[in-house]
């Protein structure tokens, strides 16, 4: 599996200026209207939101994977994020959150936005991996380290 095959260049945003959770998840949706077919932002927060009253996706070292299925959607799609600043995400761990993956799947898919999430999971365990998240200069350099993984 490679993460490439569900996240584009237009939906790495390396440089998020949202401080609170319902707003990186805003600044993070914003990017889904210009999809082919396109997905409501406001809708896509609505579900994210309702997946958080559940428990926080902020798995803590910095790291949020919110995540919820959303009607009408028509294929799994990922978005990549990094707050320099931090974003206080409700973490496990108290700590702001940096680095953001935010998976939305059909409603009808099982199994696949399950292998993604673990996916991604695997790749933020890695510390190294995670350094060069926070360090690339620029959007294109996060989205070339993104689309090698």
């Amino acid at each position: 599996m490679r993460l490439s095959e569900y996240l584009s260049r237009d939906l790495v945003l390396s440089d998020l200026k949202a401080t609170a959770k319902a707003d990186v998840l805003a600044e993070l949706t914003a990017s889904l209207a210009a999809l082919t077919p396109p997905v409501d932002p406001d809708e896509a927060v609505a579900v994210l939101l309702e997946r958080e009253s559940l428990g926080t996706t902020g798995i803590g070292d910095g790291i949020a994977i919110p995540h919820g299925k959303l009607p009408g959607l028509t294929q799994i799609v990922v978005v990549a994020g990094r707050s320099i600043q931090g974003v206080e995400f409700d973490s496990l761990d108290f700590k702001p959150c940096h680095i953001f993956f935010l998976v939305l799947a059909p409603e009808q898919v099982a199994g696949l936005h399950l292998r993604i999430l673990a996916h991604i999971s695997r790749l933020l365990k890695d510390d190294s991996f995670r350094r060069s998240f926070i360090s690339a200069p620029n959007s294109q350099a996060l989205w070339d380290l993104l689309n090698d993984t």
